[in-house]
């Protein structure tokens, strides 16, 4: 133990923990009255949107904040599904209570607020291995209050913050920058080649399968009597897809027999790779010799390209289209899905071979900057993690 540190238990250094509704009140169709759940809690940040909130009555939401009386300095804490994500109430987040799956925690003087949310960060993996449950893993705030965490002096812990929260504070820097670029490359392209809906520019237009020498789907290994494995062939997911790329560390792994059974589905260089299902629908990526062989699974459509010359282009064109076509699909459905069939019929542009070349060639320029920012990024979030690893574990 460090000079000057206690380790305390949870319960000792709050003066309250508690959890939100167990039975939450039926929801209205909009008010200024929220209750989020752990799908609004993210590590230092809280994300609400109409989407992801449930309107209360007045009535309702005055019932529900007895019990948490949530104000500014509170961490909360998802403790129901996705446990360990923590954040912080600055104060002027509105009217806001809680579901079961989040707990709220109100800190003594003694504990800087956001020291005890890195803190609770840090232990994530203890509080993971607390949880319990089939269906769906929880923690009992019981359990969260007996959970032992280090205490420096008040001080210290305002030190530990800092340099936790400047880490971070690049990350999120290097993270807009990428979104920069990502919005340059969409302003680049609006710029040649019109809007991909309208073609008020008046290029050819194609169906995409004229353009194709295949437009196919995956498969699941398990419906054939497969399991994924540790090691073996790369077996390409939607949670690999990373910015267009796939990453590496995001892979499944199956036998070189169930590659063979999944022939159909066997990945090639400069596949172009699309989401066809799910809250990820039109996610794309594109296939390069480092992850072969490979395969994947019936979320995703596999386009070959006749002419790679395109590929560039394509990708830009098609996630532009699929992100217009998926918000007028998805209209009034849970789960919008793209069919192979609707993506053979997707209407393309066909601008000058020339053109969409200088594009290219532009666009690689942008990847280039991208690159470095996510090797920056990575180092980053490696650097976080030791720091954390170091101070809470």
């Amino acid at each position: 133990m460090r000079e000057g540190w206690t380790y305390k238990k949870l319960g000792e250094v709050c003066t309250s923990i508690t959890d939100g509704s167990h039975n939450p009140p039926k929801g209205i169709e909009h008010s200024e009255y929220r209750m989020i759940s752990s799908q609004n809690i993210f590590d230092d940040d809280l994300r609400i949107n109409d989407e992801t909130v449930r309107f209360l009555t007045e009535e309702d939401h005055y019932k529900e904040d007895k019990r948490t009386k949530l104000s500014k300095d509170v961490v909360l804490l998802t403790i129901v599904g996705t446990i360990g994500r923590a954040c912080v109430l600055a104060g002027t987040e509105g009217f806001l209570t809680l579901q079961r799956s989040v707990a709220a925690l109100k800190p003594s003087e003694k504990v800087d607020s956001r020291f005890l949310m890195h803190c609770l960060i840090g232990n994530r993996g203890r509080l993971n291995q607390e949880a319990h449950g089939i269906a769906q893993r929880g923690i009992y705030l019981r359990q969260l209050s007996e959970l032992d965490i280090p205490i420096p002096p008040l001080s210290e812990q305002q030190s530990i913050v800092a340099e936790l929260d400047k880490i971070n504070e690049l990350i999120s820097l290097k993270k807009a920058q990428l979104s920069d670029l990502d919005s340059l490359a969409q302003s680049i392209f609006y710029d040649m080649f019109g809007d991909p809906i309208e073609n008020e520019k008046g290029w050819e237009v194609k169906e995409l399968e004229e353009m194709c020498s295949c437009i196919t789907k995956g498969t699941t290994p398990t419906t054939l009597g497969f399991s994924f494995t540790e090691k073996g062939i790369n077996f390409v997911k939607v949670e690999s897809f990373i910015d267009g790329h796939i990453d590496h560390s995001k892979l499944a792994h199956i036998t070189y027999e169930c590659n063979m059974a999944l022939l159909r589905s066997q990945l090639r260089d400069e596949d172009l790779l699309i989401c066809i299902a799910g809250a990820t629908i039109g996610k794309m990526a594109v296939v390069d010799t480092s992850i072969l062989p490979a395969n994947t699974n019936q979320a995703c459509a596999i386009v070959r390209l006749k002419d790679k010359n395109n590929l560039r282009f394509l990708h830009a064109f098609i996630a532009l289209k699929l992100k217009e076509y998926v918000i007028q699909m998805g209209k009034g459905v849970a789960q919008p899905n793209l069919s192979l069939g609707q993506l053979r019929k997707l209407i393309i542009f066909c601008p000058p071979l020339s053109l969409q070349q200088d594009f290219a060639k532009r666009i690689e320029l942008i990847e280039q900057q991208k690159a470095q920012i996510s090797s920056t990024i990575k180092d980053l979030e490696t650097l976080l993690a030791s720091r954390m690893q170091y101070w809470f574990d």
